[in-house]
C-alpha cells in the first residue's frame, strides 16, 4: 500500500509538471503572436502621417476656396472689376484647379512613381519660369540641356532607365545650369519702379527653384514623401499669395 501511495503521488507530481510546461508552451507562442512586427508598426505610422499631411492640405484648399468665393461675391455686389482684375481672377482660378490636381496626384504617389512625377513637375516649373525670364529680358537664355533618355511603361507613363542616384545627379546638374543662366540674364537687366518689382519677383522665383534643385543633391529615394509633400505645399503657398493679389489689383 505504501508503495502504491508513493507511485500515485509521483504520477500526480509528474502530471502537474507536464501541465505547467504545457501551459507555458501555450502562453509563450500566444504572446509572441500578439506582438506586431516592428516593420508593421513603422509602416502604419508612416501611412498615418501621410494621411494627416493630406488632410492638412485639404483644409488649406477648402479655406482658399471659401475666401475666393467670398471675394467673388464682394466683387459682384460692388463696382465692376477692371480687365486686369478679371485676368488675375481667371489666373487664380486656373491655379486653384491645378493645385487640386497636384494634391490628388500626391494621393497616388508611391516610392515607385515619385521620382518621375517629382522631376517632371520641377522641369515644368523651370520651363514656366524660364519662359517668363526670356519674355522679360527680351533675349534667349542658353539652349536647354539634353533630356535624360527615357522610355514608357505599358500604360504610357515615363520611366527612367537610370538608377536613382545617376538620374538625380544628371537632373540636378542640368537644372542648376539653367538656374544659373537665368540669374545671369536677370543680373544684366537694369530696372526701376514697377519693372524693378517684376525683376525682383523673377529673381525670387528663379532662386526658389535653385533651392529646390539643391535640395535634391543629397536626397535619397527614401525621402520621396518629404520631397513630394514639400513641393505640393510650396504650390499651395504660391496660390495663397496669388489670392492676395486679387485685393492688390482691386486697390
Amino acid at each position: 500500500m505504501h508503495h502504491r501511495m508513493i507511485t500515485a503521488v509521483g504520477l500526480m507530481t509528474l502530471a502537474v509538471a507536464i501541465g505547467a510546461c504545457s501551459r507555458e508552451a501555450t502562453v509563450e507562442p500566444r504572446d509572441q503572436a500578439a506582438a506586431p512586427p516592428h516593420q508593421v508598426d513603422r509602416a502604419s505610422e508612416l501611412q498615418r502621417q501621410r494621411d494627416q499631411d493630406l488632410a492638412k492640405m485639404d483644409d488649406r484648399i477648402a479655406a482658399l476656396e471659401r475666401t475666393y468665393q467670398e471675394k467673388r461675391a464682394t466683387s459682384a455686389t460692388g463696382t465692376v472689376g477692371t480687365t486686369g482684375t478679371t485676368a488675375v481672377r481667371d489666373e487664380f482660378k486656373s491655379d486653384l484647379d491645378d493645385m487640386k490636381k497636384a494634391v490628388n496626384n500626391l494621393r497616388t504617389t508611391t516610392p515607385d512613381n515619385w521620382w518621375d512625377r517629382h522631376h517632371t513637375a520641377l522641369k515644368t516649373a523651370m520651363d514656366d519660369v524660364e519662359s517668363s525670364v526670356k519674355h522679360f529680358v527680351g533675349t534667349r537664355t542658353p539652349p536647354e540641356p539634353a533630356k535624360n533618355r527615357r522610355v514608357t511603361d505599358a500604360s504610357g507613363q515615363p520611366v527612367s532607365t537610370a538608377p536613382f542616384t545617376s538620374s538625380r545627379d544628371k537632373f540636378v546638374a542640368d537644372m542648376r545650369a539653367r538656374v544659373d543662366a537665368m540669374n545671369k540674364a536677370l543680373d544684366n537687366v537694369k530696372a526701376t519702379g514697377a519693372r524693378k518689382t517684376e525683376l525682383d519677383d523673377l529673381h525670387a522665383r528663379v532662386n526658389k527653384l535653385g533651392d529646390d534643385i539643391d535640395r535634391l543633391k543629397s536626397a535619397s529615394a527614401e525621402d520621396w514623401w518629404d520631397l513630394s509633400k514639400a513641393r505640393v505645399n510650396d504650390y499651395i503657398d504660391r496660390v495663397e499669395k496669388s489670392l492676395a493679389r486679387l485685393d492688390d489689383n482691386k486697390r
